[in-house]
């Protein structure tokens, strides 16, 4: 299960890294400092959002 969270990982967290800088973005933070701040939070809640997904993939034997 470690393998599948990881990789799931990389897409999820890209995903909503991206998602955070966007919206940085929009809200008129465009200097690196919230940007960098954006991109890492996005980077960390990725990982519970990973392990559940890869716990319901479990869990339904997909």
């Amino acid at each position: 299960m470690y393998r599948l969270a990881l990789i799931l990982h990389v897409f999820i967290g890209s995903t909503l890294s991206g998602s955070a800088v966007i919206a940085a973005l929009v809200m008129g933070q465009d200097t690196l400092g919230p940007i960098l701040i954006a991109a890492a939070l996005g980077f960390v809640v990725a990982f519970p959002v990973s392990w559940g997904v890869a716990r319901k993939l479990y869990e339904t034997g997909a």
